[in-house]
């Protein structure tokens, strides 16, 4: 069993503290954020805001998407390093992600095929009638870094999320997992330096090359978590460096979106990294300030300098003003959050908050099966009743989403526990080496 301690940008060695079997406290105001974030991108999804006086003025200036997801992004870098460093695990850690993330996502799409008509199906044409390619870029989870359209609208996310992950295992193991705050920097410099000037998808030219680097990718991903899930220290290590080299080459080559609004992604996440550092006294306050302050400068001044044009049709967007207001607005939400981390949130929140992914993954697939059950013409389209789609829209997500929770995500969840604790009891039956000589990972 391979186990890490917490120490800073060095090499790591000597015994450590065992993980823990025991899932982590939650945080009521991280739960608060997570469900409003996953709620309106619903909403945005559902197109709601149009229903609103001015809703044409308000989409165009304030993308709700945007603020939502980077809101979720700098929600997952506070969170999900801490994660894997509170368990010094690296196994453990992709064990609790695999688990986490894909019986949900394996679910919810299988239904959506069998459900859903073509007509209104919420996989796309294209992810049909390409089906080896199109399931294993989305099986890898990097199909956005890949080309190949997502097989639910909203799964472009967790491609940057997987590209996170990578990161921060490579940078775990090699004791460099402090560096967030010049990391964060670099992202952010990096936006504003090249940002309109590196080629999204560059590799991915036509057919050929893409098929080509989905399989490269599938080979090199397997081989990554493959070394990983053995626990072999210095498997796990090469493992690890060896899916961040990985997750480096899709992210700076060949990601789908524009350079500034990937690398200001990435930006954010390892800002939240930095924040949870400053709150921990891991980090120079001052130091870790100033990076939050240049991140959150730069995604605004990305967005006027380069959201332009043919920018609109990777951004999704329609302005510049309406990607900087919402990216500035998602930090004020999450500082905000973090001013009232103390006080007890209501429990209704912390209940969003639980079933937020099962909300961003069944929202779509209830979207277009809204769109198929309900007629245009069956409700008025001015005065209150306009409204009733979007109710029976958002309580059906719900409906569907505690459900799903319950038993899709908590068992796979306790599935992945049980896994865990089987490999862990292998493991320290077969030590690799004597405790007093266990070398990092």
């Amino acid at each position: 069993m391979t186990v890490i301690e917490q120490q800073p940008a060095k090499p790591i060695g000597g015994a450590a503290k065992p993980p823990t079997d025991q899932p982590a406290l939650r945080m009521g105001w991280l739960d608060a954020l997570r469900g409003v974030a996953a709620l309106l991108v619903a909403v945005h999804h559902f197109g709601l805001i149009r229903l609103l006086p001015y809703g044409g003025t308000i989409n165009r200036e304030f993308d709700l998407g945007i603020y939502a997801v980077m809101l979720f992004f700098l929600v997952s870098g506070y969170i999900v390093p801490a994660s894997l460093e509170r368990r010094g695990d690296v196994r453990g850690f992709w064990i609790g992600r695999i688990f986490r993330i894909y019986p949900l996502l394996i679910v919810v799409i299988t239904a959506a095929l069998l459900i859903l008509p073509r007509a209104h199906s919420a996989v796309p044409d294209v992810v049909v009638d390409h089906p080896l390619r199109s399931s294993l870029a989305n099986v890898l989870l990097l199909h956005e870094m890949l080309n190949v359209p997502s097989a639910l609208g909203a799964m472009w996310t967790l491609c940057y999320e997987m590209v996170f992950y990578f990161f921060v295992g490579a940078l775990f193991v090699q004791g460099r997992h402090r560096l967030s705050s010049p990391i964060a920097i670099g992202f952010a410099g990096l936006a504003l330096l090249l940002g309109a000037a590196v080629t999204p998808a560059m590799i991915t030219v036509d057919r050929e090359s893409t098929r080509n680097l989905i399989v490269g990718a599938t080979v090199v991903m397997a081989m990554g978590l493959a070394c990983i899930l053995t626990g072999r220290t210095a498997l796990v290590r090469l493992g690890s460096l060896v899916l961040g080299g990985l997750g480096a080459v899709l992210l700076f080559l060949n990601a789908r979106s524009t350079f500034f609004e990937s690398m200001t992604i990435l930006a954010t996440m390892f800002a939240g990294t930095a924040i949870h550092r400053i709150e921990r006294g891991q980090l120079d306050r001052l130091q870790g300030l100033l990076c939050c302050g240049f991140v959150l400068v730069s995604g605004v001044l990305v967005g006027f300098l380069y959201n332009h044009g043919d920018a609109f049709y990777r951004t999704w967007t329609s302005s510049w003003v309406g990607f900087s207001l919402p990216y500035a607005a998602a930090w004020a939400t999450f500082g905000l959050g973090m001013l009232l981390r103390n006080r007890r949130f209501p429990r209704v929140l912390t209940w969003l908050g639980a079933i937020s992914y099962s909300v961003y993954v069944v929202h779509i697939p209830v979207l277009h099966a809204v769109t198929w059950l309900i007629p245009g013409d069956a409700f008025p389209h001015h005065g209150p009743g306009k409204f009733v789609p979007a109710l029976i829209f958002l309580a059906a997500v719900l409906l569907f989403s505690h459900l799903t929770y319950r038993l899709v995500e908590l068992p796979g969840q306790n599935l992945g526990r049980r896994l865990l604790k089987t490999l862990n009891t292998r493991s320290a039956r077969h030590p690799e080496n004597p405790p007093a000589a266990e070398s990092p990972a």
